[in-house]
C-alpha cells in the first residue's frame, strides 16, 4: 500500500500519447479533496510540429497546469540532449516551488526520464505506469527500464510485466497489476451512431 503523509501530487506529461492515457486518472485525483495536484506539461505539448496539444489538456478540464515553454528545435541527437538537460532543470524548479510528495508518470519517453531524474535526486517518490513492457527495435526499452529503476511504485498492465520488473530487481510488494489505462478510456468513449457516421 502507498502511504503519503502529505498528499501533494505532480503529474508529468510529455505528449498527447501519455496524456490521453493519464487524463482519466488526473481528473479522478483532482476531484478528490484529499489531494493537491499540479500537472506539468512538457514542451512537446506546446510545439506546433507535434500538434500543439496543450489545448487538448485545457479542453479536458484539467486544472493547475504548468506549461514548460522551451522550444524543441529538431530531433537531432545534440538538440534532444540539450532539451533533456533543460527538462531536468525546469522540473527541478517546479519541484522546488510545488514540493510534491509524489510524481506520477507514464511510459518510456526521454523527456519523462529527464523529469524522473530530477524527482529522484530530490528524494520525491515516483509512481510509474506501464513499466516492464517491450518495444522491439527502439530506444524505448532502455528508457522505460531506466525509469523503472528510479521509480518507487509500479503500476503495470499485465502479470508478465510484473514478472519482468521482478527480474529487474524490483520489490514485488511495490508492483501493482492494474491493467492498461487506455482500457478505461475506451469504455468511456462515446461512439457515433450510424446516422451520425
Amino acid at each position: 500500500m502507498i502511504k503519503l503523509n502529505k498528499k501533494k501530487i505532480l503529474f508529468i506529461t510529455g505528449n498527447r500519447a501519455d496524456f490521453g492515457l493519464l487524463s482519466g486518472l488526473i481528473k479522478k485525483i483532482q476531484n478528490n479533496k484529499k489531494f493537491q495536484t499540479n500537472v506539468l506539461a512538457l514542451s512537446q505539448h506546446n510545439s506546433k510540429e507535434f500538434g500543439k496539444t496543450f489545448s487538448e489538456i485545457k479542453a479536458d478540464k484539467i486544472r493547475n497546469i504548468i506549461q514548460m515553454k522551451k522550444k524543441i528545435f529538431s530531433s537531432k541527437d545534440i538538440d534532444l540532449t540539450n532539451y533533456f538537460s533543460e527538462v531536468v532543470k525546469k522540473t527541478n524548479k517546479i519541484i522546488s516551488l510545488k514540493k510534491p510528495n509524489l510524481v506520477i508518470i507514464l511510459g518510456d519517453r526521454f523527456e519523462i526520464l529527464a523529469s524522473v531524474i530530477s524527482a529522484y535526486l530530490n528524494n520525491i517518490k515516483i509512481a510509474h505506469f506501464h513499466g516492464g513492457e517491450k518495444t522491439y527495435g527502439s530506444k524505448d526499452d532502455s528508457i522505460r527500464h531506466s525509469i523503472t529503476k528510479l521509480a518507487n511504485f509500479h503500476f503495470v498492465s499485465h502479470v508478465d510485466y510484473k514478472k519482468r520488473l521482478i527480474q529487474l530487481g524490483e520489490d514485488k510488494k511495490n508492483i501493482f497489476v492494474v491493467g492498461g489505462l487506455g482500457a478505461e478510456r475506451i469504455i468511456k468513449t462515446k461512439y457515433l451512431n450510424k446516422k451520425q457516421i
